[in-house]
């Protein structure tokens, strides 16, 4: 995966995720919804609108001092926790 960041500022992050499609972007932002310090987590991934762009751009507003870059970390490690919880809760049903 292929992560690279265009724009940044205290409060606010864009980051261009390669290689990845609706699926994951939607997981990755719904866990950083769930951030209480996260007030906005978007993407877009239509290049037709996006100037050209076919990778998808994350964007996280964070409030207060909370580093937009640590809730991605935190989002990220919050997604990876679910889904080894979903893979073991699968693999004792089966």
């Amino acid at each position: 995966m292929e992560l690279r960041v265009t724009e940044s500022s205290e409060n606010e992050l864009s980051i261009e995720i390669a290689g990845e499609d609706h699926t994951f972007m939607n997981v990755l932002k719904g866990a950083l919804l769930e951030h209480e310090d996260v007030s906005a987590a978007t993407y877009d991934v239509n290049p037709e609108q996006s100037g050209g762009q076919t990778e998808p751009i994350l964007t996280i507003k964070t409030e207060g001092d909370v580093d937009p870059l640590e809730a991605l970390e935190e989002g990220a490690a919050g997604v990876r926790t679910k889904t080894t919880a979903f893979r073991e809760a699968f693999e004792a049903a089966v």
